[in-house]
């Protein structure tokens, strides 16, 4: 089951089945809140690296996060995503054949040319069982035909390889600081019953080397990304619309990572939260009533007609910061019909404000979804 869409390329190219059975095969995965034979997240798990990079089959919905904001040697400068998802489907399958679906994967790839402002990006989902994806529990692999996501056990990095239609990532990540917990010790909530929750850590700070190529043209480049992984089975409520998740890396080493969930009637899920990173990796939580996000400027997409606010105010006052959080460029919508379903904007941004009275500046991803189509709540209950 290969599907393959390269947006900007002017190619598309199917393989074995219609999108539409992916759509119907993502949301009947994720429907039931207590499938039988699916793990649900719980409180109490402990992590353990570098094992925990690695795939936790026994849960329903897992997905690795890569995002970055790099330049090439004449400054000019570039964000790029890569993620993985593995969506279970059926934990033990009937049908011993290889052919049998345990698990679909999906991946998206996209490349922003800030300066540029050029943005591409592409899709893939396949199953797991014939080889065309999957996802090692020994150690961290990860891959959808010849993209991949790996750790490299001699040097400790991590390795991006992706390629599609004039577009791609070529890309080794140190592992900067240690992993980030979020939530209770990496149990992250995110509705009102116990099980709709994530185990949720992230790589706050990678220095990245390599290349990025879009519309044919490779560059090199260096930079920062940030990596996230979350496992769970049940994630969201049907309440709920869909989310603005920040994360944000300061010119003085410190990070910070936020999301809000949105509810259909407007107001806004206290399961709401975000985490601090200090300069030396320390980490503290931040609860919903502790920040606040306020829309500003809006974009409205030709393609999916959407509207997205392209700049934000952040406060956050426990921790004196005053941010302004503006798009480095509005067009960075992935229509992903051919995979998820999902459309949603996930791009670049430039950060500006002040902590404790003093100037603050970096660079960030920021991911918006619910803004198009189907709450994301009816998606990931």
């Amino acid at each position: 089951m290969r599907l393959v869409r390269t947006i900007g390329a002017g190619s598309i190219r199917m393989r074995a089945v219609a999108s539409a059975f992916v759509l119907v095969a993502l949301v009947g995965a994720m429907a039931a809140q207590t499938a039988d034979g699916w793990r649900q997240a719980a409180p109490g798990r402990a992590f353990v690296f570098p094992a925990d990079h690695a795939s936790h089959p026994d849960y329903k919905v897992e997905w690795w996060y890569y995002t970055g904001n790099v330049v090439d040697a004449d400054g000019r400068r570039y964000g790029y995503q890569l993620t993985f998802f593995r969506i279970g489907v059926d934990p033990k399958p009937e049908n011993p054949s290889r052919w049998a679906v345990r698990d679909l994967f999906m991946t998206h790839l996209a490349v922003t040319d800030v300066d540029g402002r050029v943005f591409r990006f592409a899709e893939r989902v396949n199953r797991a069982g014939v080889g065309w994806a999957g996802a090692a529990t020994d150690v961290y692999r990860v891959w959808n035909e010849d993209w991949e996501g790996r750790l490299d056990p001699s040097t400790g990095r991590h390795v991006l390889r992706a390629a599609e239609g004039g577009l791609g990532v070529e890309l080794e990540l140190e592992p900067g600081k240690a992993p980030v917990r979020h939530g209770r010790d990496g149990y992250s909530q995110k509705g009102a019953d116990a099980g709709n929750a994530s185990h949720y850590y992230s790589m706050t700070r990678m220095p990245t080397r390599g290349t990025l190529t879009i519309e044919g043209r490779t560059v090199a480049v260096e930079g920062l990304s940030w990596m996230d992984h979350e496992f769970g089975t049940s994630f969201l409520e049907s309440g709920q619309r869909g989310w603005d998740w920040f994360s944000i890396q300061f010119d003085d080493r410190t990070e910070l990572m936020i999301f809000q969930l949105r509810r259909e009637d407007g107001s806004l899920d206290p399961r709401s939260s975000g985490t601090w990173i200090g300069a030396s990796g320390e980490a503290s939580s931040i609860a919903a009533e502790t920040f606040s996000l306020v829309p500003g400027e809006m974009w409205r997409s030709e393609v999916s007609g959407a509207e997205y606010p392209t700049r934000w105010t952040m406060e956050v006052p426990e921790r004196r910061l005053s941010l302004t959080v503006r798009a480095a460029f509005e067009g960075q919508e992935l229509v992903t019909d051919r995979s998820t379903g999902v459309t949603y904007w996930e791009g670049a941004v430039i950060v500006e404000g002040t902590r404790d009275g003093n100037r603050v500046a970096g660079r960030g991803y920021l991911e918006m979804t619910g803004y198009s189509g189907q709450a994301m709540g009816r998606l990931l209950q």
